[in-house]
């Protein structure tokens, strides 16, 4: 089973406002959903990047994803 930190009503409202979509232009996330927990797994901790634990992925990829969103205001 995946660790979430969102449940999925929450998921639900969010997901379809989030770059990366089929239906967007240029490249279509993996899964958003696990990077988002990924982000939110961070900020509840106040763990640092490297500390990410595998399950979210590799640290760095969502760290750059975390830094490329960041930059275009999502």
């Amino acid at each position: 089973m995946a660790r979430r930190e969102l449940r999925d009503d929450q998921w639900k409202h969010i997901k379809d406002v989030l770059p990366g979509k089929a239906s967007d232009p240029g490249r279509t996330a993996t899964d958003n959903r696990k990077f988002v927990d990924a982000v939110l797994w961070i900020a509840r901790t106040g763990a640092q990047w490297h500390e990410l634990p595998e399950s979210f992925g590799a640290r760095n990829s969502v760290f750059q994803r975390y830094n490329q969103w960041s930059n275009a205001g999502v």
